[in-house]
């Protein structure tokens, strides 16, 4: 206990030493039209297709998680070591919008807007499209110079035990509740039935599912991804309202209803489940804890994770290459 109030006081410090010179309206001098310049490229790729904002959200989750909020998984040299290419990032789109608003922004201010800010400010504009909450975007960070597949090695895994996600969450200076509150950012989006074979088919060596899903629910689930079949088949992850940004996935969570393993496995354990019955309470509407709000400081606080700032790390004339 006492090595762990060590670490969570190391991890406070430096990330409150990196974090301090990034600032809401940092570009308001040296490059005044960034962020609309950026709301405008994102508006024009969520008119062409409706999974923009939950693939930008998860866009900008893996590129904090893996080395800190620095543009790494933005790379492509064209090799096989390239962060993009790490097993935990598949899936993961959103490349060319963040590319076209580089282009963008090169154009008016060449060599002054970060990758890096550029995907958090587009996770933001892109949430609220899908009805989220709106957030005030602290920038001033700073690309990096590494990437590195090797380095998302320990991602969070849909397969994760709750405490395995406990632990990667408070590595990265997160709470139990940002655990849970952005995990939630699975009310938008859907997954791959590539991701639910374990979950459905060898949950325990018997060969049965994962107890934890509703009875009622588990034929539906293997009616979209029967054993064997096409694992690239998409599905919705919250199961009603999958286009709108809402805590209906928390509910879902609670019924037994959760798509995913690592959501499911939220209620398995006091501390989160705390936190997902807080939204719920009789009197939540009126007294409890504002869903949204606390998704919007979550955001905030996972876009300080290990931020390059100053005379760190360098401003890229293009996303994909450390031009």
């Amino acid at each position: 206990m006492v090595l762990g109030t060590i670490l969570a006081v190391i991890i406070s410090y430096f990330l409150g030493f990196s974090q301090a010179q990034l600032r809401v309206g940092f570009y308001a001098n040296s490059c005044p039209n960034a962020e609309a310049i950026v709301s405008g490229v994102v508006h024009e790729a969520a008119a062409s297709d409706e999974n923009t904002a939950p693939v930008l959200l998860r866009l900008h989750f893996h590129d904090c998680f893996v080395q800190g909020c620095e543009g790494s998984i933005l790379i492509d040299n064209g090799v096989a070591t390239d962060e993009k290419h790490a097993f935990g990032h598949q899936g993961v789109r959103g490349f060319d919008t963040i590319e076209k608003a580089k282009a963008q922004l090169e154009s008016a201010c060449p060599r002054t807007v970060s990758c890096a800010d550029i995907v958090a400010l587009a996770a933001r504009d892109a949430l609220v499209l899908a009805k989220g909450p709106s957030y005030e975007v602290e920038t001033g960070r700073r690309d990096g110079l590494v990437s590195n597949l090797r380095l998302a090695d320990d991602m969070p895994d849909v397969n994760d035990s709750i405490l395995k996600l406990k632990q990667k969450f408070f590595d990265k200076g997160l709470t139990d509740k940002d655990l849970v509150v952005l995990s939630a950012a699975h009310t938008i989006g859907t997954t791959a039935c590539f991701f639910m074979g374990q979950r459905l088919y060898t949950f325990s060596a018997d060969g049965n599912s994962d107890p934890s899903i509703n009875p009622g629910f588990l034929p539906e689930l293997k009616s979209t991804c029967p054993q064997n079949g096409d694992v690239n088949v998409r599905l919705p992850i919250d199961r009603g309202s999958p286009q709108t940004f809402d805590n209906g996935i928390l509910q879902n969570i609670r019924s037994g209803f959760a798509v995913l393993q690592s959501d499911a496995n939220l209620y398995q354990d006091g501390a989160t489940k705390s936190v997902v019955d807080s939204y719920f309470g009789l009197l939540s509407p009126l007294l409890g804890p504002s869903f949204e709000s606390d998704f919007a400081n979550s955001m905030v606080r996972m876009g300080r994770i290990g931020v390059l700032t100053g005379t760190q790390g360098t401003i890229r004339r293009v996303c994909s290459a450390f031009d």
